[in-house]
């Protein structure tokens, strides 16, 4: 273990980092000064973690004359360990005032960093200074960890970091002012969007939660009946045009942000996103509209929440969904598989994986009834602009959405077992974790057995991380520690 911290420096400012976002909700405590009594659950874990991130920093050595291989393995490595020190730190405080079970922390914890919202607190009877702190875990969590510590800290391995966590997109001329430039959108939406809900009749406090959880598109409620509880369109109305910020690529917002509107709508994924929803938001409507009987406008309002809800990857609701007739079951499904945009806060596939598979297959299909002579190449548009997409590309998403669907199938036959549900309700409630969704058909609650918890954990964990990081990081590990021993033989 020593071998692995002397090489990964960075490991010490996340550690510490963690520390101090784990003192945030203390902020709370002089708006709810009863609840002064669980702030050293919050202190130990904190100052804990920052006094271990400094020893490590202590312990480790720069990277001034390291191999790029090194350089590699190392972020990787750095990316791997603060997502998993994040996890325990950020369950700490759940398992020592006895909110929660050991693995029922790890889970809320795991769905709050993941930004996935599945819970098994009773937000009933739990404090707000809790309520606050797993919601703040999913706002952070949006933006990823490495993400954070680039806004406060620079160094040699920064833009590593950024692409090992899963951050296609340098937006801006270099790397420090496109994550400040990302991070300044994020807070002045959290800030317009806290106010728009109060306007609409919500309090502030949930107004601050459910801002940060449709930002983040996490949706963690501190209602039981989540945005269902209000019973109101404007609100509603606000819920969704957060949950689509939250969804989009952060490069497509910044078009937004410089009013470069005809770009932003000319990008393949936003044109996807509503083409999805012009499609299965009236099928959805009908589908319910002669299942539960009632309006064609209270199912177009219904379904278009709820579809947004779950192409987000939000899991915010606005009604309970065991009713609910098959189809628009299996569209729920389809839209939590798909996911988000690829730059975004958003689980699942992601809209640009799903648009480059389609393209490609209907490309193929094309090229066989085509002349001879005719060559053309299938291409796709980015914020950036044209992008073709190449044999390469085909390949490695192809890939991805393969290992995606076997974990997807997988996870959904152990959680029949482990949660002794039907092949549907495991199929929607496993499409939920790896998408980091957080909708639930009813399988995870307060009274959940632990082996559906962790079954439900690993898959909101390689659904944040996109797998490929998660096989990386713990490829480097191995990698840092036997690698050159083995060579040395």
């Amino acid at each position: 273990m020593q071998r692995i911290l002397s090489k990964c420096s960075n490991i010490g400012k996340l550690t510490m980092l963690v520390g101090v976002l784990l003192l945030i909700p203390l902020f709370t405590l002089p708006f709810y000064p009863d609840e002064l009594e669980y702030a050293i659950y919050f202190l130990v874990p904190a100052f804990g973690s920052v006094l271990l991130g400094a020893v490590i920093c202590l312990f480790s050595q720069k990277s001034g004359n390291m191999r790029m291989e090194d350089v590699v393995h190392r972020g990787n490595l750095t990316v791997l360990f603060a997502w998993l020190y994040g996890f325990l730190a950020g369950a700490m405080p759940f398992y020592l005032s006895g909110q929660l079970t050991l693995v029922q922390s790890l889970f809320e914890a795991v769905s709050g960093w993941t930004t996935t919202g599945l819970s098994v607190m009773d937000v009933t009877i739990t404090p707000q200074i809790f309520l606050f702190h797993r919601s703040f875990m999913q706002f952070c969590g949006g933006l990823g960890f490495v993400m954070v510590m680039i806004v406060f800290i620079q160094g040699k391995q920064a833009m590593n970091l950024y692409s090992a966590e899963g951050h296609p997109d340098k937006i801006m001329p270099n790397l420090r002012e496109t994550v400040r430039a990302i991070f300044i959108v994020y807070i002045v939406c959290l800030v317009l969007g806290t106010i728009a809900y109060v306007l609409c009749g919500m309090p502030v406090f949930d107004s601050i939660l459910h801002t940060m959880g449709a930002l983040s598109t996490g949706g963690f409620s501190n209602r039981v009946d989540s945005i269902g509880a209000y019973h109101s369109i404007a609100i509603e109305a606000v819920s969704i045009v957060l949950m689509i910020i939250g969804t989009t690529n952060f490069a497509v917002l910044l078009l937004f942000v410089r009013r470069k509107f005809r770009q932003a709508f000319r990008s393949g994924e936003m044109r996807f996103l509503s083409a999805l929803l012009a499609v299965f938001v009236p099928l959805t409507a009908l589908s319910l509209m002669f299942k539960l009987y009632i309006s064609f406008g209270e199912g177009i309002r219904q379904a278009l929440f709820n579809i947004v809800s779950a192409l987000s990857t939000t899991g915010y609701s606005t009604m309970s969904y065991q009713g609910w007739p098959a189809f628009a079951m299996g569209v729920m499904i389809l839209m939590m598989l798909i996911g988000g945009g690829i730059g975004s806060t958003a689980g699942g596939l992601k809209l640009s994986r799903v648009l480059i598979m389609l393209k490609s297959a209907w490309h193929n299909v094309r090229g066989k009834t085509a002349p001879e002579h005719e060559i053309s190449t299938p291409y796709y548009y980015r914020a950036q602009g044209k992008t073709l997409i190449t044999e390469s590309l085909v390949k490695s998403t192809a890939s991805f959405v393969t290992c995606y669907l076997i974990i997807f199938l997988t996870g959904s036959l152990l959680l029949t077992f482990t949660a002794d549900a039907s092949l549907t309700d495991a199929m929607f409630e496993f499409a939920s974790s790896l998408g980091t969704v957080g909708l639930s058909i009813g399988i995870t609650g307060t009274t959940t057995n632990d082996a559906t918890l962790i079954v439900e954990m690993l898959g909101m964990f390689l659904g944040r991380l996109e797998i490929f990081i998660v096989l990386t990081g713990f490829y480097s590990f191995f990698h840092l520690l036997f690698g050159r021993k083995r060579k040395s033989k």
